[in-house]
């Protein structure tokens, strides 16, 4: 009873999702809302999970030979005004400092939205010969973008992220390295997410403020709509143009070095919980879930019980992230609460179990219970979380899949737009108008041009010219 009480509390994903979305934000104990309009605090349950995307997203840089710095937050207008296009960009959403204390500064200093100036600005005075190259920088910290409509992880006026920014002798290499650091995103929404997703290069009216080219990955949420889940620019030599870096080449020539910049943010957390919750609340990846494991004696007042719950928990403690359960909730309040709150594997152990040298292991991905021998729970376990983050996987990917449909005409395409929420697949031409056109009476945006081309009929969607490319398009976050 208790269990089900607790379910009807969050509004069910069919009936409104926005709403869906929002109560399991709050009742799983993600954030709260702050006194700032539009901005989040985020809950330890919530913080700890940014943690571990954080702890093994850190661990891939750092592979590829990524260092981590800190810049200011603080950034003065004439050193953001040096690159034309990068400011208009994001002058509508700049947070400005115009006092320090009582007095008024002499100059406007901007709370960052994206750290490229500061990083040129350092990269200046750091920079001087081709033996100083690469330079391969990322950076953990908050930014602010004065958003109108927010909501939480997806879009909060501040919000958590990593920004890497790079410096290099030549093109290539730094064409080589947007494109490494894009297949970075990927495998880690693919393998530690279990989130499938389309990796691509955003059309020239999606692209980065400043960048030559912008990469992505796509990800397909529950309700149909693509969340863009982490981009990777390539600026060529442009920014390092307008802030005049030179190095000295082998030949003794001064050059302009190359540079890019890539980012995720604390969006995964919002694309985790709507590419994988259901109506009883989150249901977390084991390879992100601060709790995998969480151990429920039943029956705690019989003798031996709780001493056995606890023999089992800390031996679970040896082989994945665990939590034990002794408060005086019923079983039924835990079983819900955990469900709610995404926990991958919960235990059951009452007395016919020890006495049968059993527990029971419930999968939160499919509601599957396994019965294992407390002999073999070092092994099961972890094999029971693998096949639990295989499982959330499989299941995502099967959903996009029965969610992706090819237009080959212009009524096809405002035809599935308007009824089948989803991915459209569909060739365009290459002209801006056409893409507008298709924002317009279709509702859609570009998400991206897939790596992987198709050509599905060769003709525009939109005007019927010859095509160029095969893209995906779709409603976005």
């Amino acid at each position: 009873m208790a269990k089900e009480k607790l379910v009807k509390s969050i509004t069910s994903m069919e009936e409104d999702f926005a709403k869906w979305y929002t109560d399991v934000c709050i009742k799983a104990e993600l954030i709260d809302y702050a006194s700032v309009k539009g901005c989040m605090i985020i809950r330890p349950y919530g913080y700890a999970i940014w943690e571990n995307i954080q702890k093994n997203m850190d661990a891939l840089f750092k592979q590829t030979g990524h260092e981590n710095v800190y810049m200011p937050m603080f950034i003065p207008e004439s050193l953001l005004q040096k690159e034309k296009d990068h400011v208009e960009g994001f002058a509508p959403e700049v947070a400005w400092v115009t006092h320090g204390g009582e007095e008024e500064l002499e100059e406007r200093l901007c709370v960052r939205p994206t750290s490229e100036t500061l990083f040129c600005d350092h990269f200046k005075n750091i920079v001087h010969s081709y033996r100083d190259l690469p330079k391969l920088y990322n950076q953990w910290c908050s930014v602010v973008r004065w958003e109108k409509t927010t909501r939480p992880f997806l879009r909060s006026r501040e919000f958590l992220w990593q920004e890497g920014h790079t410096l290099h002798a030549t093109k290539e290499e730094a064409e080589n390295e947007t494109i490494k650091m894009l297949n970075i995103y990927a495998k880690f929404a693919e393998e530690y997410l279990a989130m499938p997703v389309v990796k691509g290069v955003k059309t020239e009216k999606e692209r980065f403020a400043g960048a030559e080219d912008t990469y992505t990955i796509e990800a397909l949420m529950h309700d149909g709509k693509a969340l863009q889940s982490g981009t990777s620019h390539f600026f060529g030599d442009g920014f390092a143009k307008a802030f005049d870096i030179t190095y000295t080449d082998k030949n003794n020539k001064p050059v302009y070095p190359f540079q890019t910049s890539w980012g995720t943010t604390t969006r995964l957390i919002g694309a985790v919980i709507m590419t994988h919750g259901d109506n009883s609340g989150l249901v977390l990846p084991p390879m992100i879930a601060p709790i995998q494991a969480v151990v429920v004696p039943i029956a705690t007042h019989k003798e031996g019980v709780l001493d056995k719950a606890n023999e089992v928990y800390a031996r679970l403690n040896n082989v994945c992230r665990a939590k034990i359960d002794v408060s005086d909730q019923s079983p039924g309040w835990k079983f819900a609460e955990y469900e709610m709150k995404g926990v991958p594997v919960r235990i059951e152990l009452g007395p016919k179990d020890i006495e049968n040298n059993v527990c029971v292991a419930v999968r939160r991905d499919n509601g599957e219970k396994v019965v294992i021998n407390l002999d073999e729970l070092e092994v099961k376990i972890p094999e029971l979380l693998k096949a639990v983050q295989q499982g959330l996987y499989d299941k995502a990917l099967a959903r996009r899949e029965s969610m992706t449909y090819d237009a080959h005409n212009l009524d096809q395409m405002v035809d599935i737009a308007e009824n089948k929420p989803g991915f459209i697949r569909a060739m365009w031409c290459g002209d801006r108008e056409c893409e507008d056109k298709l924002k317009e009476v279709a509702g859609v945006t570009s998400r991206c041009i897939p790596f992987e081309q198709e050509n599905l009929d060769g003709k525009c969607v939109c005007c019927g010219k010859p095509a160029k490319h095969m893209l995906y398009w779709g409603k976005a976050y």
